[in-house]
């Protein structure tokens, strides 16, 4: 057997178990990768590529019911850095903002003692990132300054609010759930609270309709959901249609505008808001399990939903006509009828149980090709899809998302209820849960070893026999005549195998109060409640002795540490001796001479010295319920009573016993601690007021005289040389939870199992502390640049942006110019090391080009306004390379086309090319007229016909208006007037007149619509952004403009977007990459000081040739450039500073003497 090694350095942890109900909602994924989740009042931080947990955030006094990450939708320098900031909010109304990193809490905000219902980060405005919107109880929203933890504002709504959503596409639109139906808030903003009650509309939910009762086949279905037309109504409905109750959840769609959906337990309904209409429904047919929560997509219109038994499937919208049809081609002659959805793949169920169901989901923000499963067992099931197409081309595969998944194994963290441990040399910690298994932990790192289902009821308690194996025992509930089935099982740690130590006894007998081992692990002594006690041999599994009828009950037991191993020695050594006579033993097994338990075990272990019936003395106390010490003997199988000592009459009835060399501590039912010096023949008595002492256990390690006593309601430290308490922790004082285990384990750290599930190792003080993330050991790298100190973060990211470094790709640090300490140096290897492997390959690929690599960091550090820079940005920088090459006015026309053929996402929206935002438009319409059925829905199909050009459709549509309708005289007019409009001169004018006379007298949409039927649409988007409708303007621009004319309308969009008082200027900076004005891009990046995105960008348009170079141009590069090596020298990266100096040209010029010229100091030196 090889010599053992043993990692002493086991740092304060926690553990976490199972969670409470009130957790089921407190999780989240954070763009860094992190997932966050609530368990009891801690909240747990894990790592979601490794599944290792890096932080455990204890402060809350309740439950926690919601946790966030902060948003990293910003440009991120040395003055804000990436940083780890995380809201998690409990039972009683407080919200906590951490700085994970470090473990701290920078605020606390509290305002009533309720649940928090919901709790959201702003994130639109550039301005400030500390903004938290939440939901008080009942009907309170509260927009919070998470810095500084003010209060800036407060709006009350007539009913109760149970959660909300923001709009992805306009930050201003906030749509809150209530218990009544849904209200919806159009003028949200940071700076002041909402005006009014907001509009509010009913639902009228579907069960309550007859027709639903149908959905028995297919068929059924589709005729029943063609019934269900309207489901929003701004009536009250009536008593028997009030079920909203069952709709679990709402959310805005991020991959297009203006669709929201609901998730009840058996359907999905997809709503346009434009005309409060269902437009897509997904059901779930009788038999199948009900949703628990769906997660919508943004890259494609895709859902990702968590069924009941815990099976997550994904569903992703079908495509009728591709988008891959060219524009010219006949419309499809049968419009879509439906959104429908197919089930692209699902992942396995789990075994539902009565303690054993999912909570809830979360998806990876970033690709959106993970999700992440919580159950209430305190298990985190991460699940991957893996693409089932591999030959994307190269450009697309940088969009992260393919057509088809299926998902990959099941990586999960398993932990159960937790009642009993024990430590040892390994430093392993047991655990016996209420279902009968044992856990095995690894402390030094804080990893579950091995579950092992040892029992089939719950365990009471465990005791290590070796290094390798321990006994552990249950008891089933007891039988009318108080007897029961005990079961004491001998289990194999490295194998796993179990067997029953007392072989065929343990059927209908009194329960086993303990098993006591003794400590060189070669007896055992059994104590039953009314039964005399039973001692075995541990080596052979055998009896020695089962203790007469009169023998006295046992209150409490403890081994003795002494022992006479020294005189054993000598008998061993004789019959090694003479074995050696007989048989030629081998080098290696007279190698062993270890320490002394070690050797012992392996040698009590070999068959030949039990038959010499070699074995060392022990003794062991007890006492009973006189609390009369009695002191036995035992040696091979002879068991001698040697002494008896009367009771101490200030003890109450003894509980627990324990022993270390000259030391015996004894505890009672009345708190009572009675300390026996055995040298000096003296004792002392401590009353602690404690009630029951319900466990003692004295330190590892030599002289060491700390002992930990446990009671009903917490735990003392004691130091036994000079009889006094080290330190105390009391359940419901200082603490929420409530004790039920404790020992040691190492020489200065105790440990704890507690009832909320979690065992926590804590310094001996026991004061319960978050430890600082980048202090802590990891058994696996984990890749997350967000722990690394600012600087070193983005020093980092500049590494793997300007590859090559000296002409060569490479992920060693060492090898580029970087003159920061050691410690620094070794940190940023090992991120780069923590890379996979796929990763490492493209970083290093020569051909990778510099747009996919800006894609790939971005990605790879989460950094979400990075991302959406760099995927339109690298959109229209290849289209126009593609264009580029299109000299001849032949091939001129191919052009839009092509540009169809790879669209930019839908969900980039009004940043798409005019002729796929047309066609998506047209698509939208199609299926709204489709699905209306009231004349208003009928009136804004019209509207959004006439806009799009397609008066035919619409005059069919104002004909379909019935003569008792008080419109009708209206819309035969306006019929007539649209099938009439010529492009003659005269007539063209009026129209204009009056148009511009009912935009004067606030009939914006009526005169809109007028200029659109004369083709002065430009004339429309310019009134529009005069009333403040900008985003009508874009849309209006983009569907009927042409491309110069639309350019136009959106550059005014722009300034107005960069104005102060806005302050989008992110959002302006897409606009104007979608419109290819990249030289005015350059140059608001400049002017917002975001170097290294100006200068990455900037040498992305060199290489595609897309600025062309002027005396103009070339004056601001250099400054990009000149900006960026400064920035990158306060970073301290000197060999990326001296590239960009370089590169800058005149500007530059002072920067790099300055960098230069300490080399050439050294050198002279």
């Amino acid at each position: 057997m090889l010599p053992f090694t043993v990692n002493f350095k086991v740092s304060a942890r926690t553990l976490t178990g199972a969670l409470n109900a009130h957790n089921k909602a407190a999780v989240d994924w954070g763009w860094q990768g992190l997932i966050a989740y609530g368990c009891h009042s801690l909240v747990v931080v894990i790592d979601s590529n490794t599944a290792q947990t890096l932080q455990v955030l204890e402060k809350h006094k309740a439950d926690v019911v919601k946790v966030k990450w902060a948003r990293e939708n910003y440009h991120h320098n040395i003055g804000s850095p990436y940083s780890l900031r995380l809201a998690s909010a409990d039972v009683n109304g407080k919200i906590i903002v951490w700085d994970v990193a470090a473990g701290v809490a920078q605020c606390e905000i509290q305002e009533h003692a309720k649940p928090i219902q919901d709790v959201q980060w702003l994130w639109n405005q550039d301005a400030s990132r500390d903004l938290l919107l939440a939901i008080h109880p009942p009907n309170y929203i509260v927009l919070w300054n998470a810095d500084t933890g003010t209060k800036l504002w407060k709006k009350s709504y007539a009913d109760n609010i149970l959660s909300f959503s923001f709009d992805p596409f306009d930050p201003s639109h906030l749509t809150l759930l209530t218990s009544e139906g849904i209200v919806f808030i159009s003028d949200f903003s940071p700076a002041k609270p909402p005006s009014g009650p907001g509009k509010k509309v009913y639902i009228s939910s579907p069960h309550s309709s007859p027709a639903h009762n149908k959905l028995a086949a297919a068929t059924g279905a589709k005729k029943a959901l063609n019934k269900v037309k309207i489901l929003i109504t701004q009536e009250k409905p009536s008593a028997e249609f009030i079920t909203l109750n069952d709709c679990l959840q709402l959310a805005y769609l991020p991959s297009k505008r203006n669709h929201m959906l609901l998730l009840y337990p058996r359907e999905i309904l997809i709503l346009d808001l434009e005309v409060n209409q269902t437009v897509g429904v997904i059901a779930i047919e009788r038999t199948g399990v009900p949703f628990l929560q769906v997660i919508p997509c943004f890259q494609r219109d895709g859902l990702f939903c968590l069924h009941e038994n815990g099976c997550i499937t994904l569903r992703v919208r079908r495509s009728y006509n591709s988008v891959f049809t060219t524009s010219n081609e006949e419309p499809d002659p049968d419009p879509v009828q439906e959104l429908t959805y197919d089930l692209r793949s699902q992942c396995d169920a789990i075994r539902v149980t009565k303690t054993v169901r999912p909570f809830s989901m979360v998806c990876c923000p970033v690709n959106e090709n993970a999700a992440a499963l919580i159950v209430s067992d305190g298990r985190v099931m991460i699940w991957e899809l893996k693409s089932a197409v591999c030959n994307r081309n190269s450009r697309s595969s940088s969009s992260g998302v393919s057509p088809l998944y299926s998902p990959v194994s099941f990586c999960g963290i398993p932990v159960g209820v937790l009642q009993n441990k024990l430590p040892d040399l390994s430093l392993d910690n047991m655990i016996g849960t209420s279902n009968g298994s044992v856990l095995v932990y690894h402390l030094t790192s804080g990893l579950l070893h091995k579950e092992l289902s040892v029992h089939s009821c719950e365990v009471k308690g465990i005791e290590w026999t070796s290094l390798t194996g321990f006994l552990s025992f249950a008891t089933s509930t007891p039988n009318n005549m108080g007897l029961v089935r005990n079961e004491l099982q001998l289990v194999d740690l490295p194998t796993g195998r179990s067997i029953a130590f007392r072989g065929e006894r343990g059927n209908d007998e009194s329960p086993i109060e303990m098993i006591k081992v003794s400590h060189l692990k070669q007896y055992l002594a059994v104590v039953f409640k009314d039964k005399p006690l039973e001692l075995w041999d541990v080596r052979t599994c055998t009896i020695l002795r089962e203790m007469s009828k009169n023998f006295p009950a046992v209150t409490a037991l403890e081994w003795s540490p002494s022992h006479n191993l020294k005189s054993l020695r000598k008998k061993q050594l004789a019959t090694r001796e003479a074995m050696a006579r007989q048989t030629v033993v081998s080098d290696t097994e007279l190698s062993i001479v270890e320490s002394s338990v070690i050797s012992l075990l392996q040698e009590a272990e070999s068959k030949s010295e039990l038959s010499q019936n070699i074995s060392a003395r022990e003794h062991f106390v007890f006492t009973d319920n006189d609390g009369q010490v009695y002191h036995l003997t035992v040696e091979g199988n002879s068991v001698k009573d040697s002494a008896r000592i009367p009771p101490d009459g200030s003890m109450g009835s003894i509980t627990c016993i324990a022993w270390k060399g000259d030391t015996l501590v004894l505890g009672d039912m009345d708190g009572n601690l009675n300390f026996w010096d055995l040298k000096g023949r003296v004792s002392r008595g401590i009353p602690t007021h404690r009630s029951w002492v319900r466990k003692i256990r004295f330190a590892p390690g030599k002289g060491n005289q700390k002992l930990i006593a446990m009671y009903n309601d917490g735990a003392e430290v004691w130091d036994t040389k000079e009889v006094q308490m080290v330190s105390s922790l009391r359940s419901g004082r200082n603490v929420t939870f409530r004790i039920l285990d404790v020992d040691w384990c190492t020489s200065d750290k105790v440990i704890l199992a507690s009832d909320d599930g979690c065992i926590r190792v804590l310094e001996m003080s026991m004061k319960s502390t978050c430890f600082r993330m980048d202090e802590q050991e990891l058994t696996e790298p984990v890749w997350c640049p967000y722990l690394l100190v600012p600087r070193a973060s983005l020093a980092l990211k500049a590494f793997l942006l300007h590859q090559p470094w000296n002409g060569q790709y490479s992920l060693d640090i060492s090898q580029v110019d970087y003159p920061e300490n050691e410690e620094i140096k070794n940190l940023l290897q090992e991120q780069l090391n923590s890379l996979s492997n796929d990763i490492k390959k493209l970083l290093l690929d020569p051909e990778f080009t510099l747009l996919q690599r800006c894609l790939l960091v971005s990605r790879l550090y989460g950094d979400e306004s990075e991302l959406h820079f760099w995927t339109v940005a690298a959109h229209y920088l290849h289209s126009l390379s593609r264009q580029k090459p299109a000299g001849t006015p032949a091939s001129k026309e191919t052009v839009p086309q092509d540009k169809v053929n790879n669209p930019l996402d839908i969900c980039y929206d009004i940043l798409c090319e005019n002729a796929y935002f047309q066609k998506f438009q047209l698509e939208r319409v199609n299926l709204q007229e489709v699905k209306r059925s009231t004349y208003d829905h009928t009136r804004k199909c019209t509207d959004q016909l006439l806009l799009l050009g397609q008066t035919d459709r619409a005059v069919q549509l104002l004909l379909e208006t019935s003569a008792d309708n008080q419109h009708y005289y209206c819309d035969s007019l306006k019929a007539c007037l649209v099938t009439t409009v010529t492009s003659s001169g005269p007539s063209q004018s009026t129209i204009k007149l009056v148009a511009t006379n009912m935009i004067a007298n606030g009939k914006l949409a009526e005169g809109v619509q007028l200029l659109c039927l004369i083709d002065k649409a430009a004339d429309a988007c310019r009134y529009l952004q005069t009333y403040g409708e900008w985003n009508r303007a874009a849309w209006l621009a983009k569907v009927r403009l042409s491309s110069e004319e639309c350019a136009d309308v959106l550059k005014r969009w722009v300034d107005h977007l960069c104005s102060p008082q806005v302050n989008q200027k992110s959002k302006a900076l897409l606009v104007l990459l979608s419109l290819g004005c990249f030289f005015t891009v350059a140059e608001t990046l400049h002017s917002m000081r975001y170097f290294d995105r100006a200068a990455l960008f900037v040498e992305a348009c060199l290489k595609y040739g897309a600025v062309g170079v002027t005396e103009d141009t070339e004056k601001l590069i250099s400054a990009i450039y000149a900006d960026y090596a400064r920035s990158l020298k306060n970073l301290g990266f000197k060999q990326g500073a001296v590239l960009f100096a370089s590169k800058a040209g005149a500007a530059g010029r002072d920067l790099l003497s300055e960098l230069e010229s300490p080399k050439q100091k050294r050198t002279e030196e």
